[in-house]
């Protein structure tokens, strides 16, 4: 589809934050940022996907994340992170080795606005 200035988007062009958006219309962006973090030696730090994801311009005080290590201080299995999108959805990651590549949707928001179910970690300003 062309865009308002009759010239078709690049099929290339990099995903870009759409705040007046859908959460569907985020998932681009908010999947390039886990890739790419996913790729990169911070892998396995909740943390890293907070800090990438709030730099792409995703407000931390929307995120939840998940604990980087189990509760015996072994390495997580799987590391959850989300961004609440409006009043309804939720940008939601997983990453990890029992998880493989990393795995992005959009989901419903829980009752009280959370996105990932059980206890999380603080995200630190």
């Amino acid at each position: 589809m062309p865009s308002p200035d009759g010239v078709p988007p690049s099929p290339s062009a990099a995903p870009v934050l759409h705040p007046d958006s859908s959460a569907e219309d985020n998932l681009p962006l908010f999947t390039a940022v886990v890739k790419q973090v996913w790729a990169g030696e911070g892998r396995a730090s909740g943390r890293a996907y907070v800090d990438a994801l709030a730099a792409a311009g995703f407000a931390r005080t929307d995120m939840q994340v998940t604990a980087d290590e189990s509760t015996v201080g072994n390495p997580a299995e799987s590391i959850q992170f989300s961004v609440r999108w409006g009043q309804g959805g939720c940008l939601v990651g997983q990453v990890g080795p029992s998880t493989g590549d990393p795995v992005t949707m959009v989901l419903p928001q829980l009752d009280g606005g959370r996105c990932l179910i059980g206890k999380t970690a603080p995200i630190e300003p």
